[in-house]
């Protein structure tokens, strides 16, 4: 075996045994993975393109990985669909989207060379197998009128006849932005202006609601109010509410999703709202969206890793994809996200609680055991009443990460408490805060384990994040409930793996 290959075969068999690495999440074979790009369905098929570099856990060289799937559960690799070239991408195929050029599968991408990015294209065969890209960039500089922070990720449609096409972006001493393009031919392209121009103020990392200096993965859609609302590309001549979801962004930093939502006249968006996207911030970076061909509108997004280099780089990966999500409107115009309802065809053995007591003796809890698990209840908390969940929990409490609801008299606030979550160092162990909207007493809670990765649900409120246990025996789930508090109907599932066996790190 040559050296080469001896280092692919050492760092996926280092993959594959970690202990961390998620068993029904996607993962790339091994080595880097980011951004979800060129996501759709095409004659029933679903198709992953990602952000990849097969040499090694770490960003540098970006490929277009590609992964297909019948049920977005179970995915098989693809070839490789973009790899570093001579030309605009010889640094790096950056984030981009998949469309239909008339019958033609088209990629529009960030190419990446001398340090910047440019709006590059590539032509596919009709089974998006095989890809050819254009030796020149399709937008050949940034605009020209604007001190711009960053120019790159994309967004292109058609409307009214025309492709249109945004570019992430920012304008020094303003804020993030969008730039709109519009080309009959997807080849040239005429600058449109701003879509919209947000207002970053004074730099705010730590602000979950900052919309940063810069946007990436923007993502552009239509959408109507209701569980059922019918979604589609942009038009400006509907009356139905536009979304504009992005990852806020300044100097590096990747910091979280946002979505802003409100009316589009054909050239300009106007925004009504902000809301947070995902309350774990970074960990459900840089998502994008489809709509499938049952009328869904799916989002994949990023869970970045919260351990350190040195510690990916001896697991041999970084980089998992959060399940694939459902969005909508509900009735006051807040956009809710759930997992697909695919999932529970993963689940297998229905796991059985035990019941646990308060100091006092009386019943207070339940207790499971899991690390790759599906689990549902309803909370009732009335004033100042509280439910605590611990999660991947020894039964020491050395480590856990501790999940609270609790009603006060502002509503319903949320907490994950990842302090105690891992004996290991160089683990973000920061925690995340935020509110669930709406009045009532009664909230649905719906919890993905997976090893490393964590999901939380709680009506139509998304907190992704990650943890690292290093125990064996840090897989309990343990319910508490105080005050004016009580669960019902909680039942919990293991889930089995998905990952495809003797995957390649270049199919």
């Amino acid at each position: 075996m040559n050296p080469a290959a001896a280092q692919a075969a050492n760092m996926i068999e280092a993959a594959h045994e970690d202990p961390l690495r998620p068993a029904y999440h996607f993962t790339a074979p091994a080595g880097w993975l980011n951004d979800p790009n060129g996501v759709g369905q095409v004659d029933g098929t679903y198709h992953l393109f990602y952000q990849y570099n097969p040499d090694g856990p770490f960003h540098d060289r970006i490929h277009w990985g590609h992964a297909v799937s019948e049920d977005l559960l179970h995915w098989r690799d693809r070839p490789i669909a973009l790899a570093p070239s001579t030309g605009a991408d010889r640094e790096g195929c950056w984030s981009g989207v998949l469309v239909d050029d008339d019958g033609t599968p088209t990629i529009i991408y960030s190419g990446r060379a001398d340090g910047r990015e440019l709006p590059c294209l590539a032509t596919g065969s009709a089974d998006l197998d095989e890809w050819t890209p254009r030796a020149e960039p399709i937008i050949d500089a940034p605009p020209a009128n604007h001190e711009i922070t960053a120019f790159r990720d994309h967004c292109v449609w058609r409307e009214a006849g025309r492709w249109r096409q945004l570019v992430g972006s920012g304008i020094a001493g303003a804020g993030g932005t969008a730039f709109l393009y519009e080309s009959q031919d997807l080849r040239s392209w005429t600058e449109l202006g701003t879509l919209v121009v947000g207002e970053a103020g004074d730099e705010r990392l730590d602000d979950p609601d900052w919309t940063g200096t810069m946007w990436e993965c923007v993502d552009f859609f239509r959408m109507s109010r209701g569980a059922d609302g019918a979604t589609a590309s942009p038009d400006g001549t509907s009356d139905d509410e536009h979304l504009l979801i992005f990852s806020a962004w300044h100097e590096g930093h990747t910091l979280h999703p946002l979505v802003a939502i409100g009316s589009y006249d054909g050239r300009r968006f106007a925004i009504d709202r902000v809301q947070r996207l995902d309350l774990g911030g970074r960990h459900a970076y840089a998502p994008q969206s489809f709509r499938d061909e049952s009328g869904r509108r799916i989002m994949w997004s990023w869970m970045q890793e919260g351990r350190d280099d040195a510690a990916t780089d001896r697991a041999g990966w970084s980089g998992a994809m959060a399940m694939p999500r459902r969005l909508w409107l509900d009735e006051n115009g807040y956009l809710c996200n759930t997992p697909v309802q695919e999932l529970t065809g993963l689940r297998t053995a229905r796991l059985r609680p035990t019941e646990r007591n308060t100091t006092g003796g009386e019943p207070g809890g339940l207790e499971f055991a899991g690390t790759c698990v599906d689990m549902e209840f309803t909370a009732v908390l009335g004033a100042g009443g509280a439910v605590e969940v611990e999660l991947f929990a020894t039964p020491d409490g050395a480590e856990r990460t501790v999940l609270q609801l609790r009603r006060d008299a502002v509503g319903l606030g949320v907490r994950l408490d990842r302090s105690d979550s891992t004996l290991a160092a160089g683990c973000d162990t920061s925690s995340h805060t935020g509110r669930i909207p709406g009045p009532g007493q009664r909230s649905n809670v719906r919890l993905l384990l997976d090893r490393s990765s964590l999901e939380v649900f709680i009506n139509g409120v998304a907190l992704t994040t990650r943890v690292y246990p290093t125990r064996p025996d840090a897989d309990r789930i343990r319910v508490t409930v105080h005050g004016e508090a009580r669960i019902e109907s909680a039942s919990a599932w293991e889930l089995s793996g998905t990952e495809e066996t003797g995957r390649a790190l270049r199919p």
